[in-house]
């Protein structure tokens, strides 16, 4: 990546829930500068530190979607922690045969924007609530608190797209509503601070990703539906 590509990233627009955490902290920093004492000097500098982390935690690049309707691309930015066969979750109603699953872990260094990895339309949504272990960790699927999206495509297949919380990660921000329909790329979502995104494919369809690779959300294609 260019020096260039690289300020682009990082200087990416905020995504909208991160207003009420920019505008807490950025009135923190002013009022810590504002005021004569010293603890408001420290609480000053540490909501101007937050205010910067926010920044660049929430940030939300555009991306260039593959105009191949047959691809799924990632969902999420991050690292690759699996690639198996696993029954689908047992909320989306969409049976008991393994089909591949590849999980994607996204440290808090990574972008937490969420996208369709495919078009169709939102045929189930279901939350489930859990604990927080590490999101890298492989019971994470199972234990964690989780979303889980059935997304059905345009020639009936299904595939699903869950949003897990992790260790830090306390909050997950879902868009996406039965009946409504995505395009391939489109935002749906965010997990709030570190997660993984679990992504199940159609059967007979193979991952094109392997473990320990690193995935760009909405462009690095995953398998050829």
């Amino acid at each position: 990546m260019s020096l260039i590509q690289s300020l682009k990233l990082v200087m990416a627009r905020p995504h909208p829930a991160a207003r009420p955490f920019l505008l807490a902290s950025g009135a923190g920093a002013i009022a810590g500068r504002a005021l004569p004492w010293r603890p408001a000097k420290w609480l000053g500098t540490a909501s101007g530190l937050f205010f910067g982390f926010c920044l660049y935690f929430f940030r939300d690049p555009e991306r260039v979607i593959p105009a191949d309707a047959h691809l799924a691309v990632a969902p999420a930015d991050g690292r690759v922690v699996s690639v198996e066969k696993i029954a689908p979750p047992a909320e989306l109603d969409m049976g008991d045969t393994p089909v591949w699953r590849i999980a994607t872990f996204l440290s808090v260094l990574d972008v937490h924007v969420n996208r369709m990895p495919a078009a169709g339309t939102v045929t189930r949504v279901a939350y489930h609530p859990g604990q927080f272990l590490n999101a890298s960790l492989d019971k994470a699927s199972e234990l964690n608190e989780r979303n889980a999206l059935r997304l059905t495509l345009p020639d009936g297949r299904n595939l699903a797209v869950v949003q897990i919380a992790g260790l830090i990660a306390r909050r997950i921000l879902c868009d996406a509503e039965e009946g409504m329909n995505f395009e391939a790329g489109e935002r749906f979502g965010l997990i709030r601070f570190g997660s993984r995104t679990d992504l199940y494919l159609p059967p007979g369809v193979v991952p094109l990703v392997s473990t320990g690779q690193t995935m760009i959300g909405g462009e690095t294609v995953m398998a050829r539906l």
